[in-house]
């Protein structure tokens, strides 16, 4: 708001400067006075209770908002849906070449063949063994084979089952080949995990996507969901229910929630958390993606002074925060129509007063140190630090500064320089 601030007094002062030049030195000899002192527009404060609330930058997302990427890396042969197409959940969005992956399938059944080969050869050796040493036995217990021979045939049967569990581990290890290939082939086939809409596609056939390429966003847009960084001292405050208020440069209509969850734990490096706000959207005024403004309120001042936020001016000089008063207090002035009057006061009294601030909104704040019927000065700040002690005052209403305080840059440049067309072409004209 200081930004604002500096930069429409430098224009008002452009203004007023051209204003000066283009008017005739002779018709105004006569108030010489009044041109030494400068021209600044004033408004008498108000008292009341300020909202407290702090103004934050949220980023949206749509609800179950994700990211779709691809689990192998493979050239795109098919893209089915488009932006903004409403998908449910298991559809097929991307279909990726899946020759290599059939070949690869192929061969682990092969493999896997192989594996049953060898586990009936291997058991089949085994119940050869097995017969043998049944027979051995039988000859050493009537004295008719040696104890070596007894125990070679036990150590080929023990080889054997060895051999035959290598053989069940390879015939396993090819059926997780198989499963793997399997995988592979379904994964060719992109489907959405989630109902919603498509958005932000970046898919076209022929084009080779990998593990780390982001195809599509998918979300539901018709329930939003504003994400905005609490610090920690914003945590003693702000907490879940408080009402939220969202505006964005796309809508002149702003959104109103509450704050849904706030997350508990800070980050150990920045010792800021998460807030979260969930928005029903069923007339599309947010978009995912897009930067708002929050504003969330907790709570109100007591009853204090009340000034627009360009009425207050950082001090060059003294280094002090304060407001220049003007001396109108007590004059009954009337408005008449939406624009402010023309008529200037004074030369009058005007005087630089620091004031503590208690709360500051977005166009009005709360202060302490000034009477209750005070003007204000609202433009023309830095006409006053030549040290004039007085100027013509213009009043004005609220509505009005308000209004200039909404107003972009580019909207006050346009201002002044229809006012300066306006005027020089009143200055062509014959008999004006």
């Amino acid at each position: 708001m200081k930004n604002f601030t500096a930069s429409y007094i430098l224009l008002f002062s452009v203004a007023a400067f051209a204003a000066a030049c283009s008017g005739d030195s002779g018709e105004n000899s006569g108030n010489r006075q009044e041109d030494r002192a400068p021209t600044v527009e004033s408004v008498q404060v108000m008292t009341g209770s300020l909202p407290l609330e702090e103004v934050l930058t949220g980023t949206v997302r749509a609800r179950n908002q994700t990211d779709i990427y691809p689990q192998i890396s493979a050239p795109i042969t098919q893209v089915l849906v488009n932006n903004g197409d409403f998908v449910e959940e298991g559809d097929v969005l991307v279909q990726l070449r899946d020759v290599e992956a059939r070949e690869r399938l192929r061969q682990a059944e092969a493999g896997y063949q192989i594996a049953r080969a060898r586990v009936r050869q291997a058991e089949a050796d085994l119940n050869q063994k097995r017969v043998s040493l049944n027979r051995t036995r039988q000859l050493r217990e009537r004295d008719m084979e040696t104890q070596a021979e007894l125990e070679s045939r036990e150590a080929e049967v023990e080889s054997a089952e060895a051999s035959l569990e290598l053989n069940m581990a390879e015939k396993n290890q090819a059926e997780s080949v198989i499963e793997e290939r399997k995988n592979e082939i379904e994964n060719t086939v992109i489907r959405a995990p989630i109902s919603g809409v498509v958005g932000l596609r970046n898919a076209e056939i022929g084009q080779q996507a990998s593990t780390s390429t982001r195809l599509f966003q998918i979300g539901d847009p018709g329930s939003m969901k504003v994400e905005v960084v609490l610090t920690e001292a914003m945590t003693g405050h702000v907490q879940p229910g408080q009402q939220a208020h969202i505006s964005s440069p796309r809508s002149d209509n702003p959104v109103e929630s509450t704050v849904t969850r706030i997350s508990p734990f800070l980050n150990p490096v920045t010792h800021s958390t998460t807030a979260e706000i969930e928005v029903d959207n069923p007339d599309n005024r947010l978009r995912p993606g897009m930067f708002v403004t929050v504003t969330i309120k907790y709570g109100e001042t007591e009853q204090a002074i009340l000034v627009p936020n360009n009425a207050l001016y950082q001090h060059p000089d003294r280094g002090e925060e304060g407001v220049f008063i003007t001396e109108l207090a007590g004059q009954e002035l009337e408005f008449e129509g939406d624009d402010p009057p023309q008529e200037l006061i004074g030369p009058a009294p005007v005087r630089f007063k620091p004031v503590d601030v208690i709360a500051k909104g977005r166009l009005v704040s709360g202060i302490e140190g000034i009477p209750a019927d005070s003007w204000v000065v609202t433009l023309g700040h830095n006409l006053l630090l030549r040290g004039s002690e007085e100027a013509n005052v213009r009043p004005v209403e609220w509505d009005h500064i308000i209004d200039l305080q909404q107003l972009q840059s580019r909207d006050l440049f346009d201002i002044i320089e229809q006012k300066m067309t306006d005027r020089n072409q009143s200055d062509t004209l014959p008999g004006v």
